[in-house]
């Protein structure tokens, strides 16, 4: 089954990898085979996008040019070293197993194996992730440019050396966490000031992403823009000495290391 992509696991990350490839028209329906253990799995993920699925992974890898891992960390020995064998030596594998090195890919796939570690985060199912892409050193410039395409479709991404997973994972990987943390809070406090919740947090998730948006279309530092928001004596001036009381930057910076050490120990 030649095909240009094969994707091991349709599980919400790889399915949500393959719907981005196919709706950006990077890799036409008719060149892809996604497999799973799961029949129904499978089956549903094909049939929304039209292509080729099957359970047997030696099958699906088996002349692809590019196979993305999307299995989870505690299966990923098995089902790797069952297809191994089977995948073409000229392959980019694509791996986004979380807490999985390159070092331990390799041992799997061979040391020869063109191997691209990536750490995508949950907003890739809403096609606005930040990811994160390590390659071996057998993997070239061009071929590194490609799978970025794949993950610039699903929102962004940037390469990055493998030893700074940690910061990767700190800034990026685990922070839906901590901005839901934050737009609990904003909710909260309109819900004080007498809003109802649903709306709440619509005003809250809202104000969250049209921030981040406007500072990744304008390059504007987020310094400056918190300065011209910040009038003379107004209100926002107020809720920012606040937050500066309360240690916010302190603690957002503990939290975000706190996350990065967990993984350095995992």
């Amino acid at each position: 089954m030649a095909k240009e992509f094969a994707l091991i696991g349709c599980g919400n990350m790889g399915g949500a990898i393959a719907r981005g490839i196919v709706g950006a028209g990077l890799i036409a329906p008719e060149d892809i085979v996604v497999s799973d253990v799961s029949q129904a799995a499978q089956e549903r993920l094909a049939g929304e996008l039209g292509c080729a699925g099957t359970c047997d992974n030696v099958e699906a890898v088996r002349g692809a040019k590019m196979v993305l891992i999307a299995v989870k960390p505690q299966y990923l020995d098995g089902v790797v070293s069952a297809f191994a064998d089977a995948v073409d030596d000229e392959a980019i594998v694509v791996s986004i197993a979380a807490g999985v090195s390159i070092e331990r890919l390799e041992g799997l796939l061979g040391s020869s194996r063109k191997i691209v570690r990536v750490m995508p985060n949950l907003a890739a199912t809403v096609r606005a992730a930040m990811s994160s892409l390590s390659p071996n050193a057998n993997v070239s410039e061009d071929e590194v440019a490609q799978v970025k395409s794949i993950f610039d479709a699903l929102g962004r991404a940037e390469v990055v050396p493998e030893h700074l997973i940690d910061a990767v994972i700190a800034v990026s990987g685990s922070s839906p966490a901590y901005v839901c943390v934050f737009i609990e809070a904003l909710a909260d406090a309109a819900v004080a000031e007498g809003m109802p919740r649903a709306q709440a947090y619509t005003f809250a998730e809202q104000a969250v992403m049209g921030t981040a948006k406007y500072l990744l279309e304008t390059g504007t530092h987020p310094a400056v823009l918190k300065d011209m928001v910040s009038s003379p004596a107004g209100t926002t001036i107020e809720a920012v000495a606040a937050l500066e009381a309360g240690g916010l930057r302190a603690t957002v910076i503990d939290a975000a290391r706190a996350a990065a050490a967990r993984n350095r120990a995992m």
